[in-house]
């Protein structure tokens, strides 16, 4: 199959977030499979600079397509695309193409492109990665796209491919407080994790000198800083847990929280920013950790708590992450997103060694388990499958014509 992957955002430009490194591990597990992936997205490196490379590169099965932001501001400031000759080039595209996979919901890209594929009629699917629920932050102004945009885009999807069955239910109320038709079929399909990269993490030496870690047992938040992250209660937690010879590693590019965290830490030796980490440094970050937490309000399905588990990192998480696999697999905790039930559990994880290594054989388990990409493609293909067959756009002609 030939699959458009539709994004605003792409490698390397991972300050945005875990839905990069999502497509991106997805569009190779895909290529693995003998599938021609497009991906069509912007320039935008991070929230301030645009991508240096060429505008158009292929990499095997894998061909990329950047069109320029006409605003790396709005880009930076709002969150908003303004890509310059992007319908024009998904015209040239899409005729081509056997099914469009959208990401994130509320982008200027699905409004610019889904009209078109539905006039030719390629098949839609959506995966929203977390981007559904109002509760995140800016509910306001995603209730307003929503009201104004969203609606005329919903009609035009196909499938939803759901991270969990949370955000399944999460598809389900917004189509029907938009008052739009039934909503489309869905699926539940994970994110996934380039098991190999993480079959042996760094060795922690360096990386431990480097941040002044020491030997002292150390708690990793891995992410942006943002409020809906709940970095602000992981960092109260840590200080209430009160474990005197352990560490608080922070690391992640700042949006807007690293001000209100240095206050509270309060010069507090123990709590280290290390700022924002590029893929290898990621990498000797998980290996340097003993304990992974996050608890989050919301979120889709975080790709560093499944980096984590691949390192065989136990971890502390919220219901908000959507992941209570890890507590039935015993590879770590779900707790409330509160204070003192976070200050309970990375004090038990700190103060016990034995433990660590336990959840963290387990959580290394779960994610050979459930999610490799290679897997996690195998499902995807199936759905992709099911589109494309049961449309009456590009591949059945192709098919009919001979062609994958």
């Amino acid at each position: 199959m030939h699959i458009l992957q539709l994004t605003p955002y792409y490698a390397p430009a991972y300050a945005f977030g875990g839905v990069v490194r999502a497509v991106e591990g997805l569009a190779g597990a895909l290529a693995a499979r003998g599938h021609r992936i497009t991906i069509l997205t912007t320039d935008a490196l991070d929230q301030g600079r645009r991508f240096a490379g060429p505008l158009e590169e292929t990499h095997g099965d894998i061909r990329i397509v950047r069109c320029r932001n006409a605003s790396v501001w709005l880009r930076g400031r709002l969150n908003l695309s303004t890509p310059r000759g992007l319908r024009g080039a998904a015209k040239t595209i899409l005729p081509d193409v056997d099914l469009l996979h959208l990401h994130e919901l509320r982008t200027a890209e699905n409004l610019l492109v889904a009209p078109v594929a539905a006039e030719l009629r390629v098949p839609i699917a959506l995966s929203p990665h977390g981007t559904l629920n109002l509760n995140t932050g800016r509910s306001r102004l995603k209730r307003g796209w929503d009201g104004l945009l969203s609606r005329r885009l919903l009609p035009r999807i196909n499938h939803i491919i759901a991270l969990t069955e949370t955000e399944q239910r999460e598809a389900e109320r917004l189509w029907a407080r938009l008052g739009a038709s039934r909503p489309p079929a869905s699926s539940v399909i994970p994110n996934g994790v380039n098991l190999r990269e993480f079959a042996s993490t760094p060795a922690a030496a360096d990386f431990r000198a480097r941040f002044g870690l020491g030997t002292a047992p150390t708690v990793l938040y891995l992410g942006r800083l943002q409020a809906r992250k709940g970095v602000d209660v992981l960092l109260r937690a840590f200080l209430a847990a009160d474990v005197v010879d352990s560490r608080l590693l922070i690391a992640g590019p700042d949006e807007g929280m690293l001000r209100t965290l240095r206050r509270l830490a309060a010069g507090d030796k123990r709590i280290v920013f290390a700022g924002y980490l590029d893929a290898s440094e990621r990498l000797s970050a998980l290996g340097a950790a003993d304990v992974f937490a996050l608890p989050a309000i919301g979120e889709g399905q975080s790709i560093a708590v499944l980096e984590a588990l691949a390192a065989g990192l136990p971890v502390a998480l919220s219901p908000g992450c959507n992941m209570n696999e890890v507590a039935v697999a015993e590879a770590g905790f779900v707790t409330q997103a509160t204070v003192a039930a976070f200050a309970d559990k990375l004090r038990v994880l700190l103060r016990d060694e034995l433990l660590r290594q336990q959840m963290g054989a387990a959580a290394r388990q779960l994610a050979r388990e459930r999610y490799s990409w290679a897997r996690v493609a195998a499902e995807l293909e199936r759905v992709y499958m099911d589109l494309g067959l049961g449309s009456t756009g590009g591949l059945q002609a192709r098919l009919g014509a001979g062609r994958k």
